[in-house]
């Protein structure tokens, strides 16, 4: 069961399972030694400083929406970088009548050549007629003309009307957009406006799921003995809105050779986090920690004094890869995702820590014999108050929830300010 198995209720170890119900273990290396686990607090400090942010990349116009920007967007040339027309008609030079020249001409003081929206400006060209404001006549000699008429406005067209002067929106070498923004596809739009191909970007962490237990079933109806698997729909959505981009999905049956399999590094898909799902326990068909401690991983945190999530973990490969390890019941890993994952995300990600908040507890919350409890509640007439349906393996009560308040072993008083945090997806 270790897709879903977490610590029992205390701030010590799990229960261990009798003998009769434990798998045959297999031989197994021995984990780092345990420390204390750390406090919420610590935790999520910790996730956020064991990380340092990843360089910066260069990427295509069409990659960029979403992306942060390292370096800011520069006019590479006048934009626009030529005089054009912004209406159909005709470019003109001088008053009327005006002789017909043939286009691209440079033209001569009383004379006109067609053009069209967007069409480059003829040297010596001083305004553009409109299509509908001219007429085509002939003069005394037989020979064709433009005049004014039909919809022309008295005096028009003046001198540079509807002429976009090159420069107009932005002189070469002019900042379009500042560095840390946002792309959005008007950036990129403006971006390609400006001459360039590519932007370099902050970087963005790569994410490897990897998702244990052998009684997950990922359609229809489990049996019993079976449970449904809520991550695969869920777990990648997430790791988008907290900064990452999930590059694979593995997953690994309950035994170490399995486990390490899965948590080898890709080649061609690299991974900067692996995020696990089950096998955080301590019990014979949990492999997580063995299979780490093979792989030559330290353990930055090991276990978290709240509920639920309590057996949750981030360590570090060799290689330079972080992983966080995640329960297997849905409620405690989402707890543990925005506890350790959302931090360690952001810092990869060039982002600030993710921001805490006071609300105001909206019903007495009793005391608790054990870690900080993390609470999902509902905003009512601006007051917290915890959701129903929050267990570890429960997900209706996140699924109503406003965000998440940090509840101390002490309890809460009606009207207790209490930190909190929001959800990515509210």
């Amino acid at each position: 069961m270790a897709a879903y198995a977490e610590a029992a209720p205390s701030a010590g170890e799990p229960e261990p399972q009798p003998a009769a119900l434990q798998p045959a273990a297999e031989p197994q290396p021995e984990p780092q030694p345990r420390t204390l686990p750390h406090t919420w607090e610590e935790a999520r400090t910790a996730a956020y400083e064991v990380a340092r942010p990843l360089p910066a990349v260069d990427v295509e116009l069409a990659q960029g929406a979403g992306r942060k920007l390292a370096a800011g967007i520069v006019a590479l040339h006048p934009m626009p970088h030529y005089a054009s027309s912004a209406m159909d008609g005709w470019a003109v030079a001088g008053s009327p009548p005006w002789i017909l020249a043939g286009p691209g001409r440079r033209l001569a003081p009383g004379q006109a050549s067609p053009i069209v929206t967007g069409g480059l400006v003829p040297p010596g060209a001083k305004a553009v007629l409109r299509s509908e404001a001219g007429l085509l006549s002939t003069d005394d000699d037989g020979l064709p003309v433009l005049v004014r008429g039909g919809a022309a406005r008295p005096g028009e067209p003046k001198n540079g009307q509807h002429i976009r002067p090159a420069g107009k929106e932005a002189a070469e070498g002019e900042l379009l957009v500042k560095p840390g923004t946002v792309l959005n596809p008007a950036h990129l739009a403006l971006a390609a406006l400006g001459g360039l191909d590519e932007l370099s970007v902050l970087g963005r962490p790569a994410v490897q799921l990897v998702l244990t237990g052998d009684e997950v079933v990922q359609h229809g109806i489990p049996a019993p003995g079976q449970v449904r698997d809520a991550f695969t729909p869920q777990l990648g959505g997430v790791v988008e809105l907290l900064g990452g981009t999930v590059v694979g999905l593995r997953r690994a049956a309950d035994n170490l050779a399995a486990t390490l399999e899965a948590l080898a590094d890709s080649e061609g898909n690299p991974a900067d986090v692996v995020i696990t799902t089950g096998a955080t326990g301590r019990s014979s068909a949990d492999f997580l920690r063995p299979a780490i401690a093979a792989m030559g991983g330290t353990f930055h945190v090991d276990g978290i004094a709240m509920r639920p999530g309590h057996p949750s973990l981030l360590a570090e490969f060799p290689d330079g890869r972080f992983l966080v390890g995640l329960p297997g019941n849905p409620l405690a890993a989402m707890i543990a995702l925005l506890t350790l994952g959302a931090p360690l995300l952001a810092r990869l990600g060039s982002s600030p820590l993710p921001p805490t908040f006071e609300v105001a507890c909206g019903s007495p919350i009793k005391e608790y014999h054990g870690p900080t409890r993390l609470m999902p509640y509902r905003l009512l007439y601006g007051l917290a108050s915890p959701c129903a349906n929050t267990d570890s393996a429960m997900m209706r009560g996140m699924a109503a929830a406003d965000g998440v308040m940090v509840v101390p072993p002490h309890g809460a008083k009606m009207g207790e300010p209490l930190t909190a945090f929001g959800l990515p997806w509210t």
